[in-house]
């Protein structure tokens, strides 16, 4: 900007010209003394402050409309050539002095991207702190800046860095509750809530935030089990260290908000692996063995219920039965002594018969004719015997066994019985003390 501003009032020079602050005259005079050219060498430093005074007095004395100005020189008018040139000397240092004033104050402007704040510093002490846009402070050394993301969502790696396999032993090792050792790998996520906390309050602020998530991992951790924190607490242990961090770093005004923890790995150490698979192993047969108890135990105890209440509603029932029996056969027998004293021997013959006509419904019976005189008697045993067997056995009825006997036996037509052996016995002792009574009633 300089240069354009010295060009526009006239003042041009170049390095790279030989002729440069040399006076043309006098490198004319003495090429026709010396017959020879000037020298090609670098030009006097001197030579050139007192040129450009001169062409910049000359300049401005134009500008101006100095009177005495006839010549151009400006240093061949006699005694007063020496005051117009410190006139020019001196306007041309203010030029240059206001040139490099503005140049000075336009360095104060600054731009602030969106999701980003300024920390403006008046001689090193926070001033104040601008939003995003075009601002303009006072230049350097007056004052300073320091551009601050506060959208960006930054990450902090503890026990890791950059991948779970690189480990740091110094810090992902920790002791939990139950003392053992366990490994963890986490990650913290935050942001800015206050650049002018983020800059002033703490000095390393990332390892800041680094320590403050080890201790705050390692006191959660070591309040925990090792079961809870390997399988079921993560979400929970993750929860509580960022709450723990949070109050830590507003404890020491850090000005950042701890948005997520995250647990990249969380397992024992390499040493005992083999070991602890072996024991988690060992945990996993042992629910499922329980799972599998337990779900024999719910399959087997209903049915238990169930045929116990069964047997109990049987039994009621049974009982109900017997007991309406009983009283039916009571009354029965009531009424029937009412009958019988009535008529005590039609009523006996009733009897005599209805309990004959039992016995011989579910009894196999042999007809035998009394009259053909044949002493041998044939009876079919075996046939006899299987009708038993398969009354027993609760089988269906079979036809009656038929064949032919000598000395004209002929079976009669024969009922499958109804009842067990033993039972058809008591019946027909009962018939029999029934029959042998009447006939002594009869007598």
């Amino acid at each position: 900007m300089l240069v354009s501003i010295l060009k526009k009032i006239g003042v041009k020079f170049s390095l790279n010209d030989p002729h440069w602050g040399r006076d043309p005259e006098k490198n004319n005079k003495n090429q026709n003394q010396d017959g020879k050219k000037p020298p090609d060498g670098p030009p006097d430093l001197d030579q050139l402050w007192r040129d450009f005074n001169q062409r910049l007095n000359q300049r401005f004395n134009r500008l101006l409309g100095n009177k005495n100005g006839g010549n151009g020189s400006g240093g061949d008018s006699g005694g007063n050539g020496f005051l117009p040139g410190m006139r020019g000397a001196g306007i041309g240092a203010g030029v240059i002095a206001a040139v490099i004033a503005f140049l000075w104050l336009v360095s104060g402007f600054f731009i602030v991207q969106e999701g980003q704040t300024a920390v403006v510093m008046t001689f090193g002490k926070y001033s104040h702190s601008t939003p995003a846009g075009f601002n303009w402070r006072w230049p350097y050394p007056v004052q300073s800046h320091e551009i601050v993301n506060v959208s960006q969502v930054r990450t902090i790696e503890v026990g890791y860095r950059s991948n779970v396999k690189n480990k740091q032993p110094k810090e992902s090792l920790m002791l939990t509750d139950d003392e053992n050792i366990i490994d963890i790998q986490f990650a913290v996520q935050y942001k800015l809530k206050s650049a002018r906390d983020w800059l002033f309050n703490n000095r390393d602020q990332e390892e800041m935030i680094r320590q403050v998530a080890e201790t705050s991992i390692r006191e959660i951790v070591g309040k925990s089990k090792m079961d809870f924190v390997l399988y079921e607490g993560r979400e929970k242990v993750a929860f509580d260290v960022s709450q723990l961090m949070q109050q830590i770093v507003d404890r020491y005004a850090a000005g950042v908000q701890i948005t997520n923890v995250t647990m990249q790995g969380v397992q024992p150490p390499e040493q005992v692996q083999a070991s602890f698979d072996d024991a988690v192993k060992a945990g996993q047969d042992r629910e499922r063995q329980k799972n599998e108890g337990q779900a024999y135990a719910n399959d087997v105890i209903p049915k238990a219920r169930g045929a116990a209440s069964r047997l109990l509603q049987e039994s009621e029932a049974y009982r109900a039965s017997v007991t309406a029996n009983a009283e039916g056969s009571a009354s029965r027998f009531k009424q029937v002594l009412v009958e019988y004293q009535k008529a005590p021997g039609v009523t006996r013959d009733r009897m005599y018969l209805e309990t004959m006509q039992q016995i011989f419904s579910n009894t196999t019976k042999v007809m035998v004719d009394a009259k053909g005189g044949n002493n041998l008697i044939y009876l079919p045993l075996d046939k006899l015997i299987a009708q038993v067997a398969s009354g027993d056995a609760g089988a269906n009825r079979q036809p009656p066994a038929t064949g032919t006997m000598p000395g004209n036996v002929l079976p009669s037509p024969v009922a499958e019985p109804g009842q067990p052996l033993d039972a058809q016995r008591q019946k027909e002792s009962r018939s029999r003390d029934s029959r042998e009574s009447r006939d002594r009633e009869v007598r």
